[in-house]
């Protein structure tokens, strides 16, 4: 026999099938103690049967699984034809008999709650909160049995069934029970959460109160006093006017009322209240070992808790041994690659970084992980204060370092900073760094004063490929352990060792940069020109956009490759290429290009992301987008312009500094810096392709050894590899790992939970979020505010760009992104102004963007949102604006 209905001191989390998420935490509650109204919950089994008895149904719901979230007119359109016809149904005598015999038991006087309970409500991935519908001061059966219908029926509305759509539930899988409450009039009601949801913070108590029952602010009708309470203390009250409220009526039902004058301006809740609610939040999230969003209500001096569900909107914090107040800064921010990492992506950076770390294989604790992405824990440089002068100095030039600089003046981090032995922790760290990099500072220090830096930027190449090389030599003809314990030492050691030469440039020709503004400033009292950045040699990442622009011309004449272009699959993409009319000389540049950028890809950081050579679909965009916008050879041509314009500058730049007191001796040392700077600045981008390169001999071991693992039944997919730490997957092949499947399956649920979040750029240890919203007084009202990374006034139309395989622009647009790496410069040819929500003045698009010789602005926060295609807009570079002129092209 069924079991129709459950009463609350029957229910805990385990029943969450029968009664929903919201049953089985009242349940919960109600069990453990804390002061939640009687009540029951009408089962799954009841819902269950109730729409099995209609003909109908089961073919509705097939119709609502062909639908996406865009298609409102036929979600409307289904959604109400559903919920006609299950309120039109009659329920079973049996479901009726049960109901009443419950309703009788808690008491036929009473006045009830009724609230949905989905199966998929409440969870800690997803609340589905507000998705179904509540009956409040429901008095009588009949009006008990009529908006239990109306509960069941609400499964099926608009925002229901697009909430299901878009979260990836089917809508066979959630079921729905109701909540039958004893129905408690109160005097003041509302909501509250254990963590601050705007500023992150797990320590601070969020209440929102009010008068009258609290749907009167959850429907938006009334604004709430909003409380804080950090501690033992109330941080912050903010007294809302409350000129409305809702309210039980004595025959049953609801009203809205105005509220008296005397109550409008009047504080919801005491102080005494506030405090004691506080702490009442506080043993609820004990008790669930997780934050909670919390509906209580006040009725005379007694609180009672009507519902508490995890907060599911809060970012995931790092796992830290240390007790004191850390400050991190996102990893991905640094990187342009702000995406979920798979763990094995994020345990090789880990191993890869030097510092704090128990063995040399081990994985560094300074560079942590939270919610799938990377933070760096930078609380031991903040702890110097000559480092918090320094950012704080020069915060309006970097994302970061504006975020960080609010971040260390709060009250807390001031409190935490230690009295002695900061120095001496921070050398210690150092020291780790000399002992690693040392061969880099005599050589950056030798280049700077006495080298050749052409000679010492061919050097670099020279090195990286030997080392690359032994690397290669290393994890040949190894297999299984052996091959994954030689292949974590190369990450623990031979990736750092081929970097030496290629920092050393890297560091002088950054140094040369920053003395060569101040000297240009001080002996001629002007910036220096913009055309000296351009078209640097040596840069691999320059290089790969202009060998983008080869492939286009190749292309540009064919139209069979092009239409194959259009249509090609990544299984058949080099076989299909043979019997096209240019596709022998196509393949020829492109076996070419793949030779020496086949292994980079967009967020090419993480080892686990699919490269152009294994997909080389992900080029086709760019090509495509670079035959719209540029004419043969142009991108060449630009490039040799920029050459010619560079030295240009560089011989005027050189004339009027002879001309000054001095000037011979003068001319000389800036032409020094500006021979360092031009042929070693390309080289900053080498280091990371030096990684690339390092990270593609191991993903090809790691592919194959997973392949081996497939063979064995180890793994039903060889993708499946990427979801173990290094020190996993030498277990893994040695058979010590027990129950693999059920680590990669848990894992993948944590996958699409934090996939669609985004990471702060910098939090703190308690979770509180500080990001770079900055204020521009140059900027025209109404602009979207950034940093000014390549200076230049351009207007043309916004195109969107989100992830690579959109990237087709034409000429003249302008290229909105998230933010761009190595991966994306193909598409600079093509974009006439650049705008990122990520970066800084150094970042990969800040400095590719002035070696084009565009227009960027970065920093804009949530522009890919903001700005739509098609807008007219103006980029200025110079001073850090973007303003919309147009909504479209009209």
């Amino acid at each position: 026999m069924e079991t129709y209905v459950m009463h609350f001191h029957e229910i805990d989390q385990t029943h969450v099938s029968e009664v929903g998420g919201k049953g089985a935490n009242l349940g919960e509650l109600c069990k453990a103690g804390f002061p939640v109204p009687p009540g029951f919950c009408i089962t799954t089994s009841a819902y269950r049967d109730f729409v099995g008895s209609s003909g109908e149904f089961d073919e509705w719901l097939n119709e609502l699984a062909k639908l996406k979230p865009e298609q409102l007119d036929q979600i409307s359109f289904w959604g109400q034809r559903i919920r006609n016809h299950l309120l039109f149904l009659s329920p079973s005598e049996q479901f009726t008999s049960a109901l009443f015999d419950a309703w009788k038991k808690e008491g036929t006087e009473r006045a009830y709650a009724v609230r949905s309970s989905a199966t998929a409500e409440d969870l800690p991935t997803a609340s589905f909160a507000g998705q179904q519908e509540t009956y409040l001061n429901v008095k009588g059966f009949d009006p008990l049995l009529e908006a239990v219908k109306k509960c069941w029926a609400s499964l099926f509305t608009d925002r229901a069934i697009v909430y299901r759509i878009k979260n990836g539930f089917d809508h066979r899988s959630v079921r729905l029970s109701v909540v039958v409450q004893q129905m408690v009039i109160p005097d003041v009601s509302g909501i509250m959460f254990t963590a601050d949801p705007i500023t992150g913070h797990r320590n601070t108590v969020s209440i929102d109160a009010g008068f009258g029952l609290g749907e009167a602010f959850v429907s938006g009708l009334v604004t709430a006093d909003l409380y804080k309470v950090r501690g033992n203390r109330i941080s912050d009250k903010q007294i809302a006017t409350k000129q409305k409220g809702i309210f039980a009526m004595p025959q049953g039902g609801t009203e809205t009322r105005d509220l008296p004058p005397e109550q409008r301006q009047k504080q919801a809740l005491p102080d005494e209240k506030i405090l004691e609610l506080a702490e009442l939040g506080r043993r609820i999230k004990k008790h669930y070992g997780t934050e909670q969003d919390i509906e209580w209500c006040l009725e005379g001096d007694r609180f009672f808790i009507l519902q508490s569900r995890p907060i599911t909107s809060l970012y995931p914090l790092p796992s830290a041994k240390e007790t004191s107040l850390r400050i991190y800064l996102s990893f991905g921010h640094k990187q342009m690659m702000t995406d979920y990492m798979k763990p094995l992506g994020i345990s090789v950076l880990r191993t890869l970084v030097p510092i704090n770390k128990q063995s040399v294989h081990s994985e560094s604790n300074s560079l942590v992980e939270a919610g799938g992405r990377l933070f760096l824990d930078c609380t031991p440089a903040l702890h110097l204060t000559s480092i918090r002068n320094k950012i704080c100095a020069n915060a309006e030039l970097d994302d970061d370092l504006l975020a960080l600089s609010k971040a260390i003046r709060m009250e807390e981090f001031q409190q935490s900073l230690p009295r002695r032995g900061v120095r001496r922790q921070f050398f210690r760290t150092f020291k780790r760094i000399f002992t690693v990099y040392g061969r880099a500072i005599p050589l950056w220090i030798k280049l700077f004063y006495f080298g050749d830096p052409q000679k010492a930027a061919k050097q670099a190449h020279i090195t990286y490929q030997q080392n690359l090389a032994r690397c290669r030599q290393k994890l040949l003809g190894l297999s299984g352990s052996e091959r994954m314990k030689a292949l974590q030492d190369s990450v623990a050691r031979d990736v750092l060792k081929a970097l030496a030469d290629s920092l050393a440039c890297t560091l002088a020709g950054l140094m040369a940069g920053v003395i060569l503004e101040r000297r240009v400033k001080k002996w001629l009292g002007e910036e220096v020109p913009p055309a000296l950045h351009k078209s640097p040699p040596g840069n691999v990442t320059s290089e790969m956009g202009l060998m983008i622009g080869d492939l286009a011309d190749a292309a540009r004449d064919c139209p069979a490759l092009l239409q194959y272009l259009e249509t090609a699959q990544d299984e058949t993409f080099y076989e299909g290429l043979r019997n096209i009319e240019g596709g022998e000389a196509f393949q020829a540049k492109l076996s070419a290009f793949m030779e020496k950028y086949g292994m980079r890809a967009p967020g090419e950081i993480d080892i686990t992301r699919v490269r152009y050579r294994e997909k080389p679909t992900l080029l086709v965009p760019s090509i495509l987008s670079h035959i719209r916008s540029n004419k043969v050879n142009e991108h060449r041509e630009n490039f040799n312009r920029g050459e010619q314009e560079a030295h240009e500058t560089i011989q005027s730049l050189l004339s009027r500094i002879r001309k000054t007191r001095g000037g011979a001796r003068k001319a000389k040392r800036l032409a020094r810096l500006i021979s360092i700077y031009r042929h070693n600045v390309g080289i900053r981008e080498l280091p990371k392709y030096i990684i690339i390169r390092h990270f593609a001999l191991f993903r090809e071991a790691i592919l194959e050894e997973a392949e081996q693992l497939c063979q064995q039944g180890v793994l039903k997919q060889k993708e499946d590899i990427f979801y173990f730490t290094l020190d996993e997957l030498v277990a893994l092949v040695e058979h010590r790992l027990p129950d693999a499947q059920s680590l990669i399956d848990s894992r993948k649920l944590q996958e699409a939970h934090y996939s669609k979040l985004s990471p702060p750029l910098v939090m703190t240890s308690d979770g509180e979020i500080f990001t770079a919203a900055r204020r521009n007084e140059k900027a025209p009202p109404g602009a979207l505010i950034g940093i000014p990374a390549s200076a230049g006034i351009v207007e043309g139309y916004v195109k969107v760009v989100r992830s690579l395989e959109e990237g087709r622009l034409n000429k003249g647009d302008i290229l909105v992104a998230p933010h761009t790496d190595p991966g994306w410069t193909p598409l600079f040819h093509s974009a006439k102004a650049l705008v990122t929500e990520v970066g800084g003045l150094m970042t990969h698009g800040s400095v590719v963007a002035r070696e084009y010789g565009i227009p960027a602005v970065v920093g804009v926060e949530k522009a890919t949102t903001r700005l739509k295609d098609g807008q007219y807009i103006r980029v200025d570079g110079t001073n850090g604006y973007v303003e919309i002129l147009a909504d479209s092209a009209d």
